[in-house]
């Protein structure tokens, strides 16, 4: 509220105050519709005053009533200016209000103030337009600076958009993927605002470019692909030939091969034209599929064979494995010699049995083996008559040495008996390994 002059007895107006900038509180300014009097005075003639720094300034004259009615109807003037700079106030600062439009009207209402017909606290009101007025300078400022950095966002983007069609244009072969790609450019570059109409041109033309390029290099493609197809075609027919001319064969394996070389082939011949490489596909495979069905059925009865064969080499494993070369060796090899004859009479098993059958008959076989090779060892002459040369040299060095101590050579004695005990361990030793055996 503004203090009273001592002198007049009438309220001094505030003071104006240094200039506010947006983001300091918003200088208050008092409404005067309940205390008119304290902004302005109506004197004997109908003359409304109101009370500035400057001392009064008449602002109208008031005819249709009373003078407090005439200062009531001046001081709703005020609040109504009071609430307009208010209103333009709060949009500022929600982000509703226009900043430039906002600077505007509150220019506006500051350069009238001085003339406005109004009664009230004027320094206060002055100091708050003046808020608004920095607090909207603030904003254009603020404004300006969001629509450069989006400008200079969406001139980043758009450039990096066309350096993308123009990597795809110079490099990608994935032709459909990179078409999308292009399509889904086109549609992102069409949302993209804010960029001056120079810039926006030359990268346009960029982006264009690279466009006629990416579809000029995937025509020649396709038409090239088309070539390639329909020399693919002519290649799978000569395939498509000889695949039925082989289904009837009956040498198995070779022919067996031929086709699983002439599916190499297939791939490697590449795609036919899509309305005809299915239906060239399901002659070749029903060729392949006639052959490969007859031989099935031929080897369906050859297994069943082969099985019946491992039957009846599983029987004789039985009789083989209880075979006891230690008890009897010549009946064990005897017996051995009768089940391998009829072992080979049999045949052929099958594949995944092979290992398995043939590898326990080598067991009974290798039982059998070594029985025989123990015996040899144990009746090797030459390993016994080494341990008996061994022993008679024990027997020379004991004699020599009992010679010698009769003689009282002790010395002599002391030595033959050295040479008699290293040539026992030496015989010890020859007839362990023939124990062994």
């Amino acid at each position: 509220m503004a203090q009273e002059n001592t002198s007049t007895g009438t309220p001094a107006p505030h003071p104006m105050p240094h200039a506010h900038g947006a983001g300091h509180t918003a200088p208050p300014v008092p409404p005067a519709e309940p205390t008119p009097d304290k902004w302005g005075r109506v004197d004997e003639e109908g003359t409304v005053f109101v009370i500035t720094a400057d001392g009064e300034r008449a602002v109208g004259v008031w005819q249709a009533g009373s003078p407090d009615e005439g200062l009531l109807h001046y001081a709703r003037r005020f609040d109504d200016v009071r609430t307009e700079i208010e209103l333009l106030e709060t949009r500022l600062a929600s982000g509703a209000g226009d900043p430039k439009h906002a600077l505007s009207s509150a220019v506006q209402l500051r350069d009238g103030l001085a003339e406005a017909a109004v009664v009230g606290d004027l320094a206060a009101l002055g100091a708050r337009i003046e808020y608004v007025i920095k607090h909207a300078e603030k904003a254009l400022a603020s404004a300006k600076q969001e629509r450069e950095e989006a400008r200079a966002a969406a001139v980043a983007r758009k450039q990096t958009l066309a350096e993308e069609a123009e990597k795809i244009a110079a490099e990608s072969t994935q032709w459909k993927a990179a078409g999308d790609r292009l399509r889904t450019i086109l549609d992102e570059w069409k949302t993209i605002k804010g960029v001056d109409r120079k810039t926006d041109d030359e990268l346009w033309r960029r982006f264009s470019k690279a466009r006629e390029s990416f579809n000029r290099r995937r025509g020649s493609h396709f038409a090239e692909l088309d070539k390639q197809r329909a020399s693919a075609k002519h290649r799978k027919e000569e395939l498509i030939a000889e695949a039925e001319e082989i289904a009837d064969s009956e040498d198995w394996g070779e022919t067996a091969g031929r086709y699983k070389q002439l599916m190499t082939e297939w791939k490697a011949a590449g795609r036919a034209p899509k309305d005809s490489d299915e239906a060239l596909w399901q002659r070749f495979r029903a060729a392949q599929d006639k052959f490969f069905a007859r031989r099935s059925a031929v080897f369906s009865e050859r297994d069943a064979e082969f099985a019946a064969n491992a039957t009846r080499k599983e029987e004789l494993l039985v009789e083989a494995e209880k075979i006891d070369a230690a008890a009897n060796l010549e009946a064990a090899k005897s017996a051995l010699r009768r089940i391998q004859e009829q072992w080979d009479e049999i045949g052929k098993v099958p594949r995944e049995r092979i290992r398995e059958l043939d590898g326990r008959l080598k067991a009974v076989q290798d039982a059998v083996k070594s029985a025989e090779d123990s015996k040899w060892r144990r009746t090797d002459p030459e390993a016994q008559a080494r341990a008996a040369q061994f022993r008679e040299r024990v027997e020379q060095f004991e004699a020599q040495a009992a010679k010698a101590r009769a003689a009282g050579d002790e010395r002599r004695a002391k030595k033959a008996e050295e040479q008699a005990a290293q040539w026992r361990e030496w015989m010890e030793a020859a007839e362990a390994a023939v124990a062994d055996r």
